[in-house]
C-alpha cells in the first residue's frame, strides 16, 4: 500500500530542501567574522593587561635551596604571571557584551544594552505586552551570537597563543595588540577594516539635562 503519490513526495522534497536552505541569518542571526572576533579579544585583552598593570609589585621566581641560592625578583607587571592571569577568562568577557542591531558594522557588538531593548523594557515597565517569542527573563541573557563569538574567541586565542606571547614580551610598547595580533597575523591578506570602525553618533547612552540657570 502506497501512502504518498509522486505529486505528495515533490511536495515534502520541496519542503525539505527549503529548511535546509535557509540560514541563521533568514532569522536575524548574524555571527561574527573573525575580523571581529580578532577585534574584541584585543580590546578585552589590552583592557585587562591595563587593569593587572597597576601595581609596582615584585615577585619572586625560581627555587632556593638552603637559601643558599637567592630567588630572582622580577616587577610583575613585565612577569609571565601577569600575561598568564590576564589571558585566564579573558574571553569570558565577551559574555558582558550585547547585539545592538540598530547598527550594521562590528560596533553592533558592545557592552550595554542596545536602544532596541531599552525601547521594549521601556515599554514593558509602562504596562505594554510586548511578545518577542521568547520568555522575559531571558530578554537579557548573552544572545547566539554572543556565546558564538566567545567559542570563536577561544579557538583564536588557542591558535595564535604564541604571537601573544611575543607582542607582550617584545613588542607592546611598539605597537597595539590589534594591529599586530589581528591585521599582521590572524588576519593576514584577509579583511581587517572592521579593526578600525569605531562608534559613530549617539551612543545609546542617556544624556544628562542641561544645568538650569541661576
Amino acid at each position: 500500500m502506497h501512502f504518498f503519490n509522486k505529486t505528495s513526495v515533490i511536495l515534502v522534497l520541496l519542503f525539505f530542501t527549503k529548511v535546509q536552505s535557509e540560514t541563521e541569518e533568514d532569522h536575524g542571526v548574524k555571527y561574527a567574522n573573525k575580523c571581529e572576533v580578532c577585534k574584541i579579544l584585543a580590546n578585552e585583552l589590552q583592557d585587562r593587561l591595563e587593569e593587572t598593570g597597576k601595581t609596582s609589585e615584585v615577585i619572586e621566581t625560581g627555587y632556593a635551596v638552603d637559601d643558599v641560592k637567592p630567588k630572582k625578583k622580577k616587577e610583575y607587571k613585565k612577569s609571565e604571571l601577569r600575561l598568564v592571569e590576564s589571558l585566564e577568562g579573558v574571553c569570558d568577557r565577551i559574555l558582558q557584551y550585547n547585539i545592538h542591531k540598530e547598527r550594521d558594522d562590528s560596533t553592533r557588538f558592545a557592552k550595554g544594552m542596545s536602544q532596541t531593548f531599552e525601547t521594549l523594557h521601556g515599554l514593558v515597565d509602562k504596562g505594554v505586552k510586548v511578545e518577542l517569542g521568547i520568555p522575559y527573563e531571558l530578554w537579557d541573557k548573552p544572545s547566539a551570537e554572543i556565546t558564538n563569538m566567545k567559542t570563536q574567541c577561544e579557538t583564536l586565542l588557542e591558535q595564535n597563543e604564541g604571537d601573544i606571547e611575543d607582542w607582550y614580551f617584545h613588542h607592546q610598547g611598539e605597537e597595539s595588540l590589534k594591529k599586530y595580533l589581528c591585521e599582521d597575523r590572524a588576519l593576514k591578506n584577509g579583511d581587517s577594516k572592521c579593526l578600525y570602525e569605531q562608534l559613530k553618533g549617539d551612543t545609546g547612552k542617556k544624556k544628562k539635562p542641561p544645568k538650569k540657570e541661576l
